[in-house]
């Protein structure tokens, strides 16, 4: 009881410790991360003591890191790590090899036994997977090239830890065993075996899996299930002596294979968020400031090593790898600082008496400076490119859009698409039916590839930049749609794109309303969230129900739309009823019956596609997932979600549901005659509305 006691006061200290320097930082325009590992820092046996000595918050916050990492791997796709082959072991392994060589010269050089010396080299060398990734998010630079080389690089690193873990003990001075090179060799071949064995197994047991899971329409099971796939994916590859990160990283990206990734990503959000802040606290605790003053000088050389040695490293490996100065620049940066998995490798060299006392905590302390630093190098990435590169850096950046400027030649009265995946492939089919100019502009180079061979307009272009968006035409465009799922992504294009025209119409589509306010003040004409247009349809198929005319129904919905998007009146103007242009598409949602023609048959078989519809998502009990598999099997109380244009509606649901509309229609006659003929009540009072006629009953379906 005392246990738990104290473990909770020392919880509730560190959350109020976090409010005040979080809210602090934030005042001062300073990434939160820094006023996390403050609170550690201050919190932590050597200055208050604040923090409880307990290794369940130390997994607490390693939990927090398979989160974060296993929702990187939900925005990746097997195709999308194969492309990536070439960096993550070229690049990757050049950079540690590197890295480590030299780390170890100077430190040898330094009178650090040769032992020692590789050990700490090979921590130092490291990055932090959590600080990069999160900062690089918030910035919404993940999908850029820089982001893109740097994930390929960290992901590596998370592998390169098994050699000097399975090192340490061969490499001890209680044993005059010489280190077995073969042994050492044949481990990390099992180990590599083993991951491609997760991989495969995965790619065909997830999915029938969580479609098992759907179909008992539970959200607690659901979620229970998400959580034991990541943490079982990261319990493998920690037994392996791998990162935790590593394994939630490849359960997310074979997930996002899966129908029902968005949920997935809705669902840990929660954890992920709550549990990244005890990340940077007990990364904070790691800071010992009683022996900085003592050892300042040693923490000093350290600190520049990490710094600056790796990111000349770095930035000279990228450029090797055929990539722009700009570029190769921004990647050194934004890799320079250390990495918490180096901690793990210092305190093993320091039990095995690999390193001293003095020189573990210089290296701890220099590493949790640089990790204390690094939010600001990386926010200032960009900033710091600019100057060291001075014009060449702009010039690179003009010549590029230049280059882009003449590939799309004169392009007019288009409109311009940023970000190419689902919703903006969607839209640009709609467009090109119409014969409406448009251009795609999209990061994922794949996608790009594979939609320029289909004769789409798309191009590999940062929509952010704002020279790209002079490039692509924005001044003789007639709007602006952008459809990335990143918010952060979204504001960037947003403000770049209303700085360059202040007339053209942006229309920004958003998750929620949570950064709706933020995007109308940045420029967006309008914000469209798709969690309050499934409200309202949610709504409106409830109104349906319980039988109400269809003028009441539509007069409801528009009222709901204009109290809940005052700012958005305009663009919520129409209903499918209203429909008459060609151009509009509209969803539309059919709740499956026992006895309906579709219920036991596979997706596949509706062969929507050849009707013009497109079946976006099958919800089925409280889960909902996008996109689903074909060959799913359709089952009772299903409610699918279409996409197409409104006068083909009807044709589909009787596709869909057989003769049940006209059964249900006929039952309604009959009934209301026999009302008329035993002279009861009206159905006015009981539908509170003035009596219709039984041919004009309203069609509930």
């Amino acid at each position: 009881m005392e246990y738990t006691t104290n473990l909770l006061q020392g919880i509730l200290l560190l959350l109020v410790m976090s409010v005040a320097a979080v809210a602090a930082f934030r005042t001062f325009k300073l990434p939160p991360i820094l006023g996390y590992l403050l609170v550690g820092a201050l919190s932590s046996e050597n200055a208050l003591g604040w923090l409880p000595e307990n290794h369940s918050i130390e997994f607490m916050a390693e939990v927090g890191v398979v989160f974060l990492l296993f929702a990187i791997g939900l925005e990746f796709s097997v195709s999308q790590f194969m492309a990536m082959r070439r960096t993550v072991l070229g690049l990757g392994g050049l950079q540690m090899l590197l890295s480590t060589l030299v780390g170890f010269i100077l430190l040898n050089y330094l009178n650090v036994s040769w032992q020692g010396a590789l050990i700490a080299a090979g921590a130092m060398a490291l990055s932090s997977t959590a600080i990069v990734v999160k900062q690089l998010t918030d910035q919404g630079e993940m999908h850029e090239r820089h982001g893109q080389l740097a994930l390929g690089i960290l992901l590596f690193q998370d592998i390169a830890v098994v050699p000097f873990l399975i090192a340490i003990p061969l490499l001890s001075g209680n044993t005059s065993t010489d280190p077995d090179f073969i042994v050492m060799g044949m481990q990390a071949f099992g180990n590599l075996l083993v991951l491609a064995l997760m991989l495969v197994t995965a790619h065909y047991v997830l999915r029938p899996l969580f479609q098992l899971v759907a179909n008992t329409q539970s959200i607690e099971l659901f979620n229970i299930t998400v959580l034991l796939v990541a943490l079982t994916s990261a319990w493998v590859t920690q037994s392996l002596g791998m990162s935790l990160a590593l394994g939630a990283f490849l359960a997310g990206m074979m997930l996002s294979e899966t129908e029902y990734k968005h949920q997935i990503e809705t669902e840990i959000r929660p954890f992920r968020d709550i549990l990244m802040g005890l990340f940077f606290i007990t990364v904070g605790a790691k800071l010992n400031l009683s022996v900085l003053p003592e050892l300042w000088l040693s923490i000093l050389w350290l600190l520049l090593g990490i710094v600056v040695v790796k990111a000349v490293i770095v930035g000279a490996l990228v450029r090797l790898f055929k990539n722009s100065k700009g570029v190769a620049v921004r990647t050194g940066l934004v890799l320079a600082p250390g990495g918490e998995f180096g901690f793990a490798l210092l305190s093993l060299a320091l039990s095995n008496t690999l390193l001293t006392e003095a020189e573990v905590q210089s290296a701890l302390a220099a590493i949790v400076i640089s990790m204390a630093i690094s939010p600001l190098i990386i926010r200032s990435n960009d900033k710091v490119t600019r100057k060291l590169l001075s014009d060449s850096y702009l010039k690179q950046r003009y010549k590029d859009a230049h280059a882009f400027s003449r590939e799309v030649k004169e392009v007019e009265n288009h409109v311009i698409i940023c970000g190419y995946r689902r919703v903006g492939q969607g839209l640009a089919r709609l467009l090109q039916e119409q014969g409406v100019p448009y251009l795609g502009l999209e990061l994922d180079s794949k996608i790009v590839t594979e939609a320029w061979e289909a004769g789409e307009s798309v191009y590999y272009a940062d929509a952010s930049r704002s020279e790209i968006l002079m490039a692509a035409g924005i001044q003789r465009a007639r709007l602006v749609v952008i459809t990335v799922v990143d918010t952060e992504v979204a504001k960037h294009i947003t403000e770049a794109a209303r700085k360059k025209n202040k007339q053209i119409p942006i229309v920004v589509r958003a998750r929620d309303d949570t950064y709706l306010e933020a995007l109308i003040k940045l420029g967006a004409t309008e914000v469209l969230p798709e969690s309050l247009e499934a409200s309202v349809m949610v709504a409106q198929r409830v109104l349906e129900k319980l039988e109400l005319p269809n003028e009441e129904i539509e007069e409801v919905v528009n009222r709901i739309r204009v109290e809940g998007y005052r700012q958005l009146k305009s663009f919520f103007h129409g209903t499918p009823q209203k429909a008459t242009s060609k151009s509009e598409t509209f969803l539309h949602s059919i709740v499956l019956q026992e006895t309906d023609k579709a219920v036991g048959k596979r997706i596949a078989d509706l062969n929507l596609e050849s009707m013009g519809i497109t079946l976006q998502t099958l919800k089925r009990g409280e889960i909902r997932g996008d996109q689903p598999s074909p060959d799913m099997v359709l089952q009772a109380e299903d409610t699918l979600i279409i996409e197409g244009k409104a006068d083909r509606f009807k044709e589909v649901a009787k596709k869909i549901q057989g003769e049940r509309k006209d059964k249900e229609a006929k039952d309604k006659e009959k009934n209301v005659a026999e009302l008329k003929d035993t002279e009861l009540t009206t159905v006015s009072e009981q539908i509170n509305s003035p009596a219709p006629k039984s041919e004009s009953w309203p069609d509930t379906h």
